[in-house]
């Protein structure tokens, strides 16, 4: 998977600062435990730490084509290209050689061969810098889907960029600075694209080039959705995406290292889990997919129903490896890891935001560090709730007519927005119109097809609302927390000729028997057992015991005796609010949402500005 990160400088010799690119990169040094390496001309210096999964000989980077000294084109690269042994053969027939099987190499013969239009060529989940000296230009590139998280911060005379922004924080030319936007878009739950929190930073959004020259700075957007006419009746829509489905879960299997899924026993990830073993078997595999779950000790015995978890995850989890002969292994925790300081301090650092939503993080922090132990790629089913329309909000009145983000209007209802009003932060922050004005922008990005109206023209914007915003948050945690245990998790339902084509599909046929995911249950009948097939959506596994709540309290409470970050922010008034509330209102998705929410980000929030010494600017 890999961590890049670099430095152009048109008016000084890089030369000279070697030592600053290596510390920029060695602070991705989860991302990339296998292997280092650095690249240093006078106007541009790139870093790499890489996760070796295919070509583990061959790969390592930055790489070029011929000889550094050459004058050709240098690339730093990190994620997965699928097609790349296609691209390969193209590139062959065009005259090029390879001395590597790596797909790095293959990319970087397509820029050489295609220029900036290479691009439009890959299909996968990448970020990549190409230094180009025969121009001097740089371009940095992610992916479609946002899968592979990528930063920029223009300086005086250049570009410093990198996978996360703690590369970028360790040149001494970058500060570590928030104003009131960046604080209003960290405790508003928003996820705009492009928005990095840091004053200065700025994400590369996905599906586009950012180029960078002595003139100055350009984009190019070479993806984006777009609202097509669906023609395929039921049937050929259902027999689409299983096709589909079936050769992108093929595609993302091939690794020269040992690969897993994750299962929760949901219709997503057991789906992925089925069409995996199922791909392995007709490849004549020997050895079983192996299918890691996550749960808390005695859940199922302690279980209740509370009108959002209706049922445990795991038995569910057992059926599907049964079932599609899949080896199971269940990773079990206790409050005391999800807890433990130095998993919480790991995290933070892993996302370099205090963005958490609590004990989920931390639990598949403790998940993915365990499917590292057996396996280095993993597949996983985020993207299908947006897809597909999974999430309560989609049949949730209120959300669908509403004026705002729908995940928003549940917070609001859930009570984390009284919460933040209680506490002061509403209207320090602006949030109100902070909220509307991302709300407008996100509108009016929507595609539209002519003469769509109704219920078919909002479903539409619910879903782009979703795949653009809301997909953002759950993308980039997924990779931030398994990067930093050295896991490779690649998402089958990011792959974009799906996005594409799903996206279009109308509402009415998505939710076609009425349910949730009613086209993707139609499309995996042939690989899951009924149970499965029957189960109402259930969220991400979070600890329902009131000792975890009791314990975040406590934390809470120690920010009232010291000098916090918080209480620059938050009165000493408003945090004894929140401590006076009841044990009850922790409870349920309302717990998660509302005041356990703020605590939890709050807690963070603290952590945060003393780890990173971040400046809070006007």
């Amino acid at each position: 998977m890999c961590g890049l990160a670099g430095w152009v400088g048109y008016d000084r010799d890089l030369t000279r600062h070697t030592d600053t690119v290596s510390a920029m990169a060695r602070t991705l040094e989860c991302r990339g435990p296998d292997d280092h390496g650095t690249w240093v001309s006078p106007h541009a210096a790139l870093g790499h730490r890489r996760l070796s999964v295919i070509d583990l000989a061959g790969g390592r980077q930055p790489m070029h084509v011929t000889g550094a000294d050459d004058g050709l084109p240098v690339i730093v690269y990190t994620g997965e290209v699928y097609n790349y042994r296609e691209l390969r053969r193209e590139l062959t027939g065009l005259g090029h050689t390879f001395r590597t099987t790596s797909d790095t190499e293959v990319v970087l013969h397509a820029y050489l061969e295609w220029g900036q239009e290479f691009t439009e060529r890959l299909n996968g989940m990448y970020a990549l810098a190409v230094w180009d000296p025969r121009v001097e230009e740089l371009l940095l590139v992610r992916d479609r889907m946002g899968v592979k998280p990528l930063f920029y911060y223009p300086t005086r005379d250049g570009v410093l960029f990198g996978s996360e922004a703690k590369a970028i924080l360790a040149h001494p030319e970058a500060r570590a600075a928030v104003d009131r936007e960046g604080l209003a878009e960290i405790f508003a739950i928003i996820n705009t694209p492009g928005h990095a929190v840091f004053k200065g930073m700025h994400e590369v959004v996905p599906g586009t080039v950012v180029r960078f020259t002595r003139g100055g700075r350009t984009t190019r957007t070479y993806w984006e959705l777009r609202a097509r006419p669906h023609t395929d009746d039921l049937d050929t829509t259902v027999a689409r995406v299983r096709e589909l489905l079936e050769d992108i879960v093929e595609r993302q299997l091939v690794a020269d290292v040992k690969v897993g899924t994750l299962l929760s026993g949901g219709l997503d990830s057991s789906a992925i889990t089925a069409l995996a073993a199922k791909a392995l078997r007709d490849q004549g595999a020997e050895e079983r997919i192996k299918a890691f779950s996550v749960d808390f000790r005695d859940n199922e015995r302690d279980f209740k129903d509370n009108g959002i978890w209706l049922d445990p995850d795991t038995p569910y989890a057992v059926e599907v490896a049964r079932h599609c002969g899949a080896e199971h292994i269940v990773v079990e925790l206790e409050n005391s890891d999800v807890l433990d300081e130095d998993v919480r301090r790991r995290v933070l650092l892993a996302q370099d935001l205090p963005v958490s939503t609590g004990d989920m993080e931390h639990s598949l922090y403790h998940l993915c560090r365990a499917l590292k132990e057996r396996v280095t790629v993993a597949l996983s089913g985020e993207t299908s709730d947006e897809l597909f329309g999974g999430y309560n909000w989609f049949f949730d009145r209120e959300a669908v007519e509403g004026d705002t983000f729908p995940w928003y209007d549940a917070w609001r209802r859930l009570g984390g927005l009284a919460a933040v009003r209680e506490i002061g932060l509403w209207d320090r922050l602006g949030m109100e119109e902070y909220v509307k004005q991302r709300y407008a922008e996100a509108l009016a990005e929507v595609p539209r097809l002519a003469g769509e109206t109704g219920i078919e023209a909002r479903m539409r914007e619910l879903s782009y609302l979703n795949i653009s915003r809301w997909e953002k948050f759950l993308l980039d945690r997924k990779d931030r927390i398994s990067m930093a245990t050295g896991l490779e998790v690649r998402v089958p339902f990011t792959d974009h000729r799906l996005v594409e084509y799903v996206f279009n599909v109308p509402w009415e046929m998505k939710n076609f028997d009425g349910r949730e995911k009613s086209l993707l249950r139609a499309a995996t009948a042939h690989v899951l057992p009924e149970s499965v097939l029957r189960r109402k959506k259930s969220p991400y596994p979070s600890t329902q015991d009131q000792g975890y709540v009791r314990a975040l309290r406590d934390k809470v409470a120690a920010l009232l005796r010291t000098d916090s970050p918080v209480l620059e922010l938050v009165p000493a008034a408003g945090l004894r609010a929140l401590l006076d509330k009841p044990l009850e209102s922790y409870a349920g998705l309302g717990g998660l949402w509302g005041t356990r929410a703020v605590m939890e980000r709050l807690v963070e929030y603290d952590a945060w500005v003393r780890e990173y010494g971040v400046r809070v600017e006007d």
